[in-house]
């Protein structure tokens, strides 16, 4: 296997404010675009060719990534007009890709950070003789997901909508965003119109009698559509837990960019990122968070499990828990945010303004 297509379209809706000025694979995890991860732990599997689907903001990638030649990987990239979902995207691209009509074509979604091994779904791709393998992971609780029940085999056997009672949840398999396709078998997607690989391709090859086989992989597995699953991830790559050979630095409880500034007596913990040209003052305490590039956290802020927008300002002893604040917002002083709060881009809440405690 040499070619992959990464599907990067998506709007980001649920991740807003972070993606008002930013596809949501180039929001930065660890230091650098979520999306240099994904490029990277592809190119570690043997992939040189990938074809980028985008859609949204679609002028952000190649100036950033240009060719690939610096992550030694030859990068094309095809903008749909309009929105054509998973399936429609990935027909869309079909024309870039150079492989054989029996060919394996690696395809995985932008916004799902795992440790799956590569590899192993592309052998077991070939030694099943599948016409699409699908990566499956086991959650404790499978009702936000599509199930994916499977025979002794690992062959797939129906594709099942989110269920809504205890009756109809037959598995914890869920369908993880991984796929391995036959090349012949992108070429029957129809072209032209939205297609959802989810809800019309796959279940459409299963009923002409394709071969389906999934692969269950759950060594690390996390959907980043959301902002708290966002940091967490970005936290979960500084520590470790998550793999990825593109972490610019060693793994652990923090990760400083090499222009950020950091005062002495600063603490930073829990896969804590500090962005290029950030600045933590003296007394700031944050937790599992990430600070964007230029934003300022000023003294005695605390801040847990949040993220700070590019050139946003958390002023002196606000406490922050859970929030997004976006691009060029400003908090003021002796604000308290809670889990949940999104502050929009440039927004500026004056000092003392949003509490939860009487005292901070």
């Amino acid at each position: 296997m040499t070619e992959a297509i990464l599907l990067v379209g998506g709007k980001g809706t649920r991740l807003r404010p972070l993606t008002v000025h930013t596809p949501k694979p180039m929001v930065p995890a660890a230091g650098v675009p979520f999306l240099t991860h994904q490029l990277a732990r592809a190119r570690a599997a043997g992939v040189d060719h990938i074809v980028l689907a985008t859609s949204y903001l679609a002028e952000v990638f190649e100036p950033y990534f240009g060719d690939g030649s610096a992550l030694g990987l030859h990068l094309e990239y095809v903008t749909e007009e309009e929105p054509l979902g998973t399936g429609g995207a990935i027909r869309n691209v079909a024309s870039r890709l150079h492989s054989a009509p029996d060919d394996p074509v690696l395809i995985f979604n932008g916004d799902i950070l795992t440790g799956l091994d590569i590899k192993a779904l592309v052998r077991t791709h070939e030694t099943t003789g599948a016409d699409v393998s699908l990566h499956l992971t086991k959650v404790t609780d499978p009702r936000a997901y599509g199930l994916v029940p499977t025979d002794d085999t690992g062959r797939v056997t129906a594709f099942l909508e989110k269920p809504q009672t205890p009756e109809e949840i037959v598995t914890d398999q869920i369908n993880a965003g991984a796929y391995v396709f036959r090349r012949s078998v992108i070429d029957t997607i129809p072209a032209g119109r939205p297609v959802s690989v989810e809800r019309e391709t796959f279940p459409d090859l299963l009923a002409a009698g394709a071969h389906l086989q999934g692969m269950v992989d759950s060594t690390y597995w996390l959907d980043l559509g959301t902002p708290a699953a966002f940091v967490r991830g970005s936290a979960d790559l500084v520590l470790g837990r998550a793999p990825s050979p593109a972490v610019p630095g060693r793994c652990g409880d923090r990760l400083i960019l090499p222009t950020a500034r950091v005062a002495p007596d600063a603490k930073l913990t829990g896969g804590t990122v500090v962005g290029e040209g950030a600045f933590v003052a003296e007394g700031a305490r944050v937790f599992g968070s990430t600070i964007l590039p230029g934003a300022v956290i000023e003294p005695g802020a605390i801040i847990t499990d949040s993220l700070i927008g590019t050139r946003a300002r958390v002023g002196e002893r606000s406490v922050l828990t859970g929030t997004v604040i976006g691009d060029g917002a400003v908090i003021g002083a002796d604000n308290e945010l809670r889990e949940g709060v999104r502050v929009w881009c440039d927004a500026r809440i004056p000092s003392g303004a949003v509490r939860f405690s009487p005292d901070l």
